[in-house]
């Protein structure tokens, strides 16, 4: 392996483009390539952007600033843009940073050792286009490493809402699902290599409609349908999926919270805004009465389950009213985690043309909601002290003994002692609450 070729890559943004990140350096593996994670001793940088983050763009191009002193002492270095804002900014980012060898959109990246081939050769590669073969079939070589305990799968991708917000629709493409059975065995290769928790991933994962696998099962499966499937996999001990769409989620979906063992109690279920003349204005095609009634028919199937979501504040157009409307959602819902950013244009989106909020404003309203959830994500953690929950553990902590891993509700949660080891699932009860994390201790089998 001496005279293997190094790739370093910089990943921005969701769970999705870790897992692309991931596909990106098995495909380059192919290529001779090994990761690296300096730059300064790579031979290819790749930088997998995102393009839902404010000034997504501008933020690539600083980046890419601080590579031109590495590039000009190296010329035979390559640099490439993958990702989102890839496939928004084309051939613009090529213009604006003539350093950058390569462009590929996410819909192309199976093709990237193709196009390292050609920038070796002295040429600009661009591939942005949304090609008609599948990228997940071009990219069956996984190699047999072992993995952590947990595992990002992404199994849909794209999507068809078109929220007035959201640059998805442009950079991701139309809703497209993975067939059912090419999803089994990349779930059963992960469980062989170590592999106990999977994260189904989709901008719109529970539309997923992929082909049905096995004899007698074709026709179309649904996210339900796919996750029983998956629960039936021996050794694979949970299941999760993000991120979802109200509108999307189906009757089975929320019986499979009910009874499909493996399916851990937390959703991630973004509503965005509390006022329905927002959420119009959004294009989110759904009332907050609707989300409402349909967190209560979760909640009914999974009692103890945890809602996560979304909120955009200081929307083009909102008002005080509207803002209180969104306030009066979270006390109704109570959140016990949730993310939360004050509204930022996305150039081409139909919402970037309207007239923005006084920022001032926007600023305040976004302090008084993040300190409503956060008051309700540490009054719901107060409430987990003394309760017994399962927790995969990961990695180490950062004290001596410490041992961190994740709860069935998706907590951080801290266990010190016990000889417990990285990918061992145990039962622990809680015993403290740090902002954003837990305490317990092992419970003995």
């Amino acid at each position: 392996m001496a005279d293997s070729k190094k790739l370093f890559i910089k990943t921005y943004g969701c769970q999705m483009n870790v897992y692309d990140s991931e596909r990106m350096a098995e495909a380059m593996g192919g290529a001779g390539y090994v990761p690296t994670d300096r730059p300064d001793d790579a031979d290819m940088i790749l930088l997998n952007t995102c393009h839902i983050r404010e000034k997504a763009a501008e933020k690539v191009y600083s980046e890419l600033g601080r590579f031109k002193d590495l590039k000009a002492a190296r010329p035979d270095l390559r640099i490439g843009v993958a990702g989102c804002v890839a496939q928004a900014e084309g051939e613009e980012i090529m213009r604006r940073q003539p350093l950058v060898d390569l462009v590929v959109g996410p819909q192309s990246y199976h093709r990237l050792p193709e196009l390292e081939a050609k920038a070796r050769g002295g040429q600009k590669a661009l591939d942005t286009d949304f090609p008609e073969e599948d990228k997940f079939a071009r990219l069956k070589g996984r190699g047999k490493a072992r993995r952590g305990p947990t595992a990002f799968l992404t199994v849909q991708e794209g999507c068809d809402k078109f929220c007035a917000f959201c640059v998805v629709p442009y950079t991701r493409g139309a809703e497209a699902s993975r067939p059912a059975a090419q999803v089994l065995d990349e779930a059963r290769d992960l469980v062989g290599r170590g592999v106990r928790e999977i994260t189904l991933l989709g901008q719109n994962v529970n539309a997923y409609h992929g082909e049905g696998a096995g004899s007698g099962a074709g026709g179309t499966w649904t996210l339900a349908r796919l996750i029983r499937a998956l629960a039936e996999i021996d050794g694979l001990d949970r299941i999760r999926f993000t991120t979802s769409h109200p509108n999307d989620m189906a009757d089975d979906l929320i019986a499979a919270h009910g009874d499909c063992e493996k399916l851990m109690p937390y959703l991630h279920l973004p509503v965005q805004s509390g006022s329905d003349r927002v959420l119009k204005a959004m294009n989110r095609k759904h009332t907050a009465d609707m989300y409402i009634r349909l967190i209560e028919r979760i909640r009914a199937a999974r009692p103890d389950i945890l809602i996560s979501g979304d909120f955009i504040v200081g929307f083009p157009g909102e008002t005080d009213a509207d803002f209180e409307a969104t306030m009066a959602l979270v006390r109704e819902v109570r959140y016990g985690q949730c993310y939360s950013f004050r509204y930022s244009a996305r150039p081409g989106t139909p919402a970037a043309e309207r007239a923005m909020i006084d920022p001032e404003v926007a600023a305040d309203r976004l302090a008084r909601l993040q300190a409503l959830l956060t008051e309700q994500q540490q009054q719901i953690q107060r409430a987990m002290i003394g309760r017994e929950v399962g927790v995969l553990f990961e990695r180490a902590g950062r004290l001596p003994g410490q041992m961190v891993g994740k709860s069935d509700h998706l907590h951080a949660v801290h266990v010190t002692g016990g000889g417990i080891a990285a990918g061992d699932l145990r039962r622990v009860r809680i015993t403290d609450s740090a902002p954003n994390s837990l305490a317990g201790v092992p419970v003995a089998a």
